[in-house]
């Protein structure tokens, strides 16, 4: 690089759930991926943590949208918005601007070329000279601190808030790959729907997050089980507010089938995966990364059921954010990065 290259470069881990903006190895957002928009005119009124205070909370004039859905671009135009919206938030908290950027963006695996095309293009749109992208689990891969260039099969497990991506990679690339649409949004889902269906009891997306949060579980016996979380919200027939006390185990039935559909996943995955790496897995264990990994007594279910042992990534939440700086800062090495 030149001594004046204006040339900054950052790397995004564009979520269903949340964004992460690296630069300098350092992470610069970490925030909702949502946006406010005023009907109106059609402008940006707040990106990120600021949007995210006004969902379900909008007057007549403001929108909120959550640009991805099950790890894809849905709303192109947001999309674009929340990706300038963000990368200008950075660069004022790390007092830089650059009018072109290299950029590496992770993205599902299981990406159609058209959601690759529109990935690239809200980057380019978004400022964005040079656009590589990285798949997901190659990136947690990465982030965790794996080898991933070795001869040797690791399998990761990236659950995130829209996909639940699970990959076998080997000798730098991914040899075989399951992206399912069950993930982290699915179990929210779930939590409304029960919460209505059993508690008469009407909560909005955040409020279920929040249970989810909480007193989420993959077991119904926990070593260390969570206190039960109220739940305030109005009645469905009446109106009247109410108070429900919500335990983990409820919570545990209440997911068990989106948890059931992962398992499958991940036993198909290594159905598929060929005998010599299948014992390097046995051997090495299976890897969990994105918010699902931490979800409580998900890796014990999944080693007793499955019998491989299953570790959670140190730092779950930003192992695909952690993988694409370090294939940002190595971009010539790994060939694996889609141009």
């Amino acid at each position: 690089m030149g001594l004046f290259s204006f040339t900054k470069e950052i790397a995004i881990d564009l979520g269903t759930a949340n964004t992460i903006i690296i630069h300098n190895d350092k992470i610069v957002i970490d925030e909702p991926s949502i946006v406010a928009i005023e009907k109106r005119t059609g402008k940006l009124k707040a990106v990120g943590r600021q949007a995210k205070l006004m969902q379900g909370k909008e007057n007549d004039d403001i929108e909120t949208i959550r640009p991805l859905r099950k790890g894809v671009i849905a709303n192109f135009n947001a999309a674009e918005m929340m990706i300038r919206g963000l990368i200008k938030k950075a660069s004022s908290k790390s007092n830089w601007f650059s009018p072109s950027m290299k950029m590496v963006v992770g993205i599902p695996s299981g990406s159609t070329e058209v959601e690759i095309r529109a990935v690239r293009d809200s980057s380019e749109h978004a400022g964005g000279r040079d656009v590589y992208m990285i798949y997901e689990p190659m990136a947690a891969a990465l982030g965790i601190g794996i080898d991933v260039l070795a001869p040797q099969g690791n399998m990761i497990v990236d659950i995130g808030g829209g996909t639940t991506e699970i990959a076998v990679i080997s000798l730098g690339g991914i040899v075989s790959n399951k992206s399912i649409q069950v993930a982290g949004d699915d179990l929210t889902d779930d939590i409304m729907e029960h919460m209505s269906r059993v508690h008469n009891v009407k909560v909005g997306e955040r409020t279920a997050e929040q249970i989810k949060i909480h007193v989420g579980s993959a077991l119904t016996e926990l070593d260390n089980p969570p206190e039960d979380y109220i739940v305030h919200g109005p009645n469905k027939m009446t109106a009247l507010p109410m108070e429900v006390p919500v335990s983990y185990q409820e919570i545990s039935h209440c997911i068990e089938k989106s948890i059931s559909r992962i398992e499958a996943a991940v036993l198909q995955a290594l159905d598929e995966t060929p005998p010599e790496l299948y014992s390097d897995i046995v051997m090495n264990g299976i890897f969990l990364a994105g918010g699902g990994a931490m979800l409580r007594g998900l890796d014990k279910r999944l080693t007793d059921k499955i019998g491989i042992q299953f570790h959670i990534a140190e730092d779950p939440l930003l192992a695909v954010a952690k993988g694409t700086g370090v294939a940002l800062k190595n971009i010539e090495t790994f060939s694996f990065l889609i141009r």
